[in-house]
């Protein structure tokens, strides 16, 4: 569950959130659309905690039904790394360690058993078709399998949100189209909210729900 109420973000003098209000129920998945420079991934990232909106009296962001304004730096860090996934249109693989390695980093980080590590990162390279690919790297591998590694990463720690920003609009129309049937796939199997920024209006479109966000605001 994702709730936030007026949210506002300024860049200097350029006002690019004015006031968004937004509430998506848990295991739903919501596409999020608009003209470049309307507020997207803006939005995306200070939904994700990566950013944080100016700060407004009557504010509020709450992410599995925590409030999360009230963490310290460190408990929001650790919130996070336990809830939340990311997938970006640019893979951002490590190139200098394996699809297993990638996939690890952030159960690592969330200092999770090594062993437990593993066997949950092979289950899911192999839910996304690609257990033959963990020992290789990402120059080793295509783009749409680069993605897929990504999204197992999104994925290890088990968090109920994804938050992803262009993830296919770096993939040929193929790889794009399989990118987004897996993510239905994934809510199916794993109940977890996704919440995508595109401009595929063909993944728009699929989505349980549409928004459309005109000059920093959800129309």
């Amino acid at each position: 569950m994702i709730a936030a109420r007026n949210i506002h973000k300024s860049y200097n003098d350029l006002h690019v959130l004015k006031g968004v209000d937004l509430y998506i129920p848990k295991s739903e998945i919501v596409s999020i659309v608009g003209a470049s420079g309307a507020g997207k991934t803006t939005l995306l990232q200070i939904l994700g905690t990566l950013e944080k909106p100016d700060q407004m009296i009557d504010s509020e962001l709450r992410v599995n039904d925590i409030d999360v304004y009230s963490l310290n730096s460190r408990d929001l860090a650790k919130f996070r790394n336990d809830n939340i996934g990311f997938i970006f249109q640019f893979h951002q693989l490590l190139p200098e360690f394996t699809a297993m390695e990638n996939v690890c980093i952030p159960a690592f980080i969330g200092n999770r058993p090594k062993a437990e590590t593993e066997k949950r990162a092979k289950e899911l390279l192999g839910f996304l078709g690609l257990s033959k690919r963990g020992d290789h790297k990402p120059s080793e591998m295509s783009g749409g399998e680069q993605q897929r590694v990504a999204v197992a990463r999104s994925l290890i720690n088990n968090p109920g949100v994804i938050f992803a920003d262009e993830p296919s609009g770096n993939l040929d129309s193929e790889s794009a189209e399989n990118l987004h049937k897996l993510f239905f796939d994934l809510r199916e199997e794993f109940g977890q909210t996704f919440v995508i920024v595109t401009h595929n209006e063909e993944l728009a479109n699929m989505a349980d729900k549409k928004l459309t966000m005109v000059d920093g605001k959800i129309i």
